[in-house]
């Protein structure tokens, strides 16, 4: 089949029957593609809500439409007619592009797999510690492994010319004067880096964990090689450097668990009835379905010159829900108070008796 090509080619001009080669390997691969992704995209569809296929197709869909055409042309390029010098010119082309395909298919790859992990450990679950856990060293390991591949790709590519070679071995063994000078120029960064491993195996902070940090309440929303991002809950975000998690004291409410015991505060006069209150408290509660059942307590806290300070405590599944449930429980009780104790809300007593005597 080889000979009877290669004699067919010959009754070809040479820029002809390489014109044809190239559009026949582009139209070989574009049908390759045609007629495999629609055949996975089918069994994707008959699978559940995630499925591996669904997952590679939307990685790699795009990455195949030019790999599969270069690995067909690569596999017809001893059939092609170019001179010598154009052919190495070819050749130097196709090894590079091979490379760089090949780099970038592993990066998908690795977001395949990553995929996988997010279907197998999902956060959306209630007690979802240990998913948050793994998803945080999950997101921080993908991003340095995609990294060592780029910088191993550029290595390899800048290799194979002769006059890089220095460059690229270089930036394979991390040695050299210029290392030394990026490693000094760029200490912070590197600290960074350092502080990112530090975070992904101790794990002061995860994905989704609820902090409080600058005065700000909100949720861990990405976790980079160098910074963190926390979605405020007014859906600002605060940028912080990943050091800042190391060196600085922060509130983190989900460090062991989501559940939280929420606190509302209310002022009255001493004349209150504490233990209806207090039974008006357990009714609210029961009735609510953001209340856990574990924490149900009223107490008398503080006294002061003419109020008196009750505290309700309550316990919720997590931050959010307690927001809300305090909220209710402050709007419920107060509204409790003044239909049934007007006369017990916080006042100032004027004593006319004693003024009257001093007359």
């Amino acid at each position: 089949m080889t000979e009877t090509l290669i004699q067919f080619s010959q009754t070809w001009p040479a820029w002809l029957w390489n014109m044809a080669l190239m559009l026949f390997s582009f139209l070989i691969g574009i049908l390759i593609k045609l007629i495999c992704v629609p055949l996975l995209r089918r069994q994707a569809i008959e699978q559940s809500s995630y499925s591996l296929f669904r997952s590679f197709i939307q990685r790699f869909n795009r990455l195949l439409s030019i790999f599969i055409p270069l690995l067909v042309f690569n596999s017809l390029l001893p059939l092609a007619h170019f001179n010598k010098d154009t052919l190495q010119v070819v050749t130097k082309i196709n090894e590079l592009l091979l490379v760089s395909f090949f780099a970038l298919a592993l990066i998908q790859a690795i977001k395949v797999f990553e995929d996988y992990l997010y279907h197998r450990f999902d956060v959306n679950k209630e007690n979802n510690l240990r998913e948050r856990k793994i998803r945080t060293q999950i997101v921080f390991i993908r991003k340095v492994v995609v990294t060592m591949i780029i910088v191993v790709a550029l290595a390899i590519i800048l290799l194979s010319f002769d006059s890089m070679q220095k460059i690229g071995a270089g930036l394979l063994t991390g040695v050299g004067v210029g290392g030394i000078i990026i490693g000094f120029a760029a200490q912070k960064s590197l600290a960074n880096l350092l502080a990112g491993f530090q975070i992904a195996f101790t794990q002061p902070i995860r994905m989704d964990d609820v902090l409080v940090v600058e005065g700000e309440w909100g949720k861990v929303e990405e976790i980079n090689l160098t910074y963190v991002v926390v979605n405020i809950w007014d859906k600002r975000r605060l940028v912080l450097p990943i050091t800042y998690f190391i060196e600085k004291p922060f509130q983190n409410w989900t460090r062991t668990t989501a559940e939280i015991l929420g606190t509302v505060f209310i002022y009255t006069d001493f004349t209150i009835p504490v233990q209806q209150l207090r039974e008006k408290l357990t009714v609210l509660l029961n009735g609510h379905p953001l209340w856990d059942g574990k924490v149900n307590v009223l107490q008398v806290t503080d006294l002061r010159e003419q109020t008196m300070e009750i505290r309700c405590l309550m316990s919720c599944r997590n931050s959010g829900q307690a927001f809300d449930l305090r909220c209710y429980i402050r709007e419920q009780m107060i509204a409790y108070i003044r239909a049934n104790f007007p006369e017990a809300l916080s006042k100032t007593r004027v004593d006319y008796t004693v003024a009257m005597v001093n007359a």
